[in-house]
């Protein structure tokens, strides 16, 4: 692999352990990682000039279901909420087939990657046609975009009292076999890694008790982590209470389902008692803030979340329930929001893009990524702030007040995945070429 220097970058927000903030630094790249930070560094091969920019980690999207990116704005589903809107884009799910889980995986990677996300999450729960893991895990590695997958599934569908139809659902030991097989295949626990494998059973009103514990049980056996989505809005809190006779914290503690090795997403209805438990736990949490507002679930209370010191990073979400995948735009709508709720001084733009670095890195266990240090991965963003977003403003490094939603240029583990605003790993327009083929046949 190549060396690279970044050199001369305007500001460089490192997130690093003292949160520095650089002017006119340089930064040297080595073998994937970060090699020096500092002035007038020398090098002789490749360099990107960065006078123009402010560099960041690249950000980290903690929650997604990237083949929903060829199910956007489905119009039945536009003003529904969540239960709602799943029955009505079941059935379409239940028509994909390989190719649309890659495609679809293809189109919101690089989406994400424009955004300057260099690692994301993605949540994969049906498996229709013959589509596995490996055509999204297959995406990835084409686009060159550090991922951590997750094996998701659903067991329980409507003739048993679940919400998905039964075409969508397996038998429980062929789910544990199957995530059995993509961690042996595919997870890599070495520092670097390009690709992370945890298993991820969909909701509990999509798999059983029984499912939600063994796999949980598998997990540690394996040291893989896990992930589901929980409290989500007033909806899951009823099923849950009437079902389990238990609030989702409870449900979740009884099962396993708590510790660091563990990130729920949305968690928008948590109470104090079950804050404090994920606290008190090290239990992640992907907050999505376009989605809860999308579907109208709530805002979720990142401002307590945080300061009782629950792990908290940012997702996208699935971008049928967003539309778009755009993770700067998703940092800025946590911001916001928590403005909304608690005061203009609730959250600040600095700690808000923290939490989309730093803070999602975290709790996808991979201290070496979301943070610009020495030693750690060269996953970098470029925000070229002399265009028309940042002007006029006094302050280029607070990007979520004023500054690009896109990236001039985006590094992952060394190499150049967006150059010039343009992915660089992938015939893009083709790509979506394709996916509008897809969509289109799929409307019918």
């Amino acid at each position: 692999m190549t060396d690279l220097l970044i050199r001369n970058a305007r500001t460089i927000l490192t997130m690093d352990d003292d949160r520095r903030e650089l002017s006119n630094t340089d930064i040297l790249i080595s073998n994937g990682s970060i090699a020096a930070i500092g002035t007038d560094l020398t090098h002789d091969g490749d360099s990107i000039d960065a006078s123009k920019c402010v560099v960041t980690p690249g950000l980290v999207n903690t929650h997604h279901h990237l083949y929903q990116s060829l199910t956007r704005a489905v119009p039945g589903g536009q003003d529904a909420l969540l239960f709602g809107w799943l029955q009505t884009l079941y059935p379409i799910w239940s028509r994909f087939g390989p190719e649309e889980i890659h495609v679809s995986t293809l189109t919101g990677l690089a989406e994400l990657a424009l955004s300057g996300c260099t690692l994301t999450s993605d949540h994969l729960y049906l498996y229709p046609g013959g589509s596995r893991l490996d055509d999204s895990i297959a995406a990835a590695s084409e686009i060159g975009v550090r991922f951590h997958p997750t094996r998701g599934a659903m067991s329980i569908g409507e003739s048993a009292g679940g919400l998905p139809p039964d075409s969508l659902v397996e038998a429980e030991p062929k789910i544990l076999e199957d995530m059995i097989r993509v961690v042996d295949a595919f997870h890599d626990a070495s520092e670097g890694s390009m690709c992370r494998v945890g298993l991820a059973p969909c909701s509990p009103f999509s798999v059983s008790r029984d499912l939600m514990r063994d796999a949980a049980l598998l997990a540690r056996d394996k040291g893989v982590m896990l992930h589901t989505h929980l409290a989500e809005n007033d909806e899951d809190i009823a099923y849950s209470e009437a079902q389990f006779g238990c609030r989702p914290g409870q449900y979740a503690e009884d099962l396993g389902w708590t510790g660091p090795d563990v990130w729920h997403a949305h968690c928008v209805k948590l109470d104090g008692q079950e804050i404090d438990l994920f606290a008190r736990t090290r239990t992640g949490v992907a907050h999505c803030p376009c989605s809860n507002c999308r579907l109208g679930s709530g805002i979720a209370p990142v401002r307590a979340m945080r300061d009782a010191g629950v792990p908290v990073g940012l997702g996208v979400d699935g971008s049928a329930s967003n539309d778009i995948g755009n993770l700067v735009l998703e940092a800025r709508q946590a911001m916001l929001l928590q403005r909304v709720t608690r005061g203009a001084d609730a959250m600040s733009a600095r700690e808000a893009l923290e939490i989309a670095t730093r803070g999602g890195a975290d709790v996808l266990g991979r201290p070496d990524c979301g943070r610009l240090a020495v030693g750690k991965r060269a996953d970098i963003a470029l925000w070229d702030v002399t265009g028309v977003e940042s002007a006029g403003s006094w302050d280029p490094a607070a990007l979520l007040l004023a500054g690009p939603t896109s990236v001039r240029d985006l590094i992952v583990e060394g190499r150049q995945v967006v150059r010039d605003g343009q992915v660089t790993t992938i015939d893009l327009p083709r790509v979506i070429e394709r996916q509008n083929q897809l969509a289109q046949a799929l409307a019918g």
